[in-house]
């Protein structure tokens, strides 16, 4: 098989699939409210309830807001299980749903954020749902049309931007996998142990 012949719309969606299905879906399985908003470190960024945060910025829509900063401090903020979900749910797929495939408006302002881990896991399989079928609607000539003014490059083909939010995807999810990790590594209850 040559590349005229490679199914590139159906590569593209393997990489994150395969990912999904047989590195990363398991490790979210049981999930708990107390990881989900844990925080190893003082001040984490997190999602809290209205009016809770001491974050310079608290954006959302409902009863529960994010942390967030204007600028973005440096070093930046150490965060939460809850925080980087709601990155993930928000900032990577579902604005860009709405951006490019016909979903919702969604913004870091507008959205409701989950109130726990059960929901927010819901969140995070909606909209990628909607990011595959959108992807798998490009087809093969899609992948080569622009991206458009709703992103920063836009005369770079729908394809890099698919690659794009493959790579943040398998980034802060391995990122919030690693939260889980040390979650039991430091809780020694949930191990076995005493202290």
């Amino acid at each position: 098989m040559d590349a005229d012949e490679l199914d590139w719309n159906r590569t593209l969606r393997e990489q994150w699939e395969f990912h999904w299905n047989h590195q990363l879906r398991a490790r979210l399985d049981g999930l708990t409210d107390e990881e989900y908003f844990w925080s190893p470190v003082p001040d984490a960024w997190s999602v809290r309830p209205r009016g809770s945060s001491t974050a310079p910025v608290q954006v959302g829509a409902g009863d529960f807001t994010m942390d967030y900063a204007f600028p973005k401090p440096v070093p930046a903020a150490f965060t939460t299980i809850a925080w980087r979900l709601g990155h993930v749910i928000v900032g990577v797929l579902a604005a860009r749903n709405a951006a490019h495939f016909g979903a919702p408006a969604a913004s870091y302002e507008t959205w409701e954020y989950a109130a726990g881990a059960a929901t927010a896991l819901d969140q995070l399989e909606a909209q990628l749902d909607l990011w595959l079928a959108g992807v798998r609607g490009l087809g093969e000539a899609g992948l080569r049309v622009p991206m458009g003014a709703k992103e920063p490059f836009p005369e770079a083909p729908m394809a890099d931007l698919v690659l794009h939010i493959h790579r943040e995807l398998i980034h802060h999810l391995s990122e919030v996998c690693l939260l889980r990790d040390l979650y039991l590594h430091t809780k020694p209850a949930m191990n076995g142990a005493t202290r």
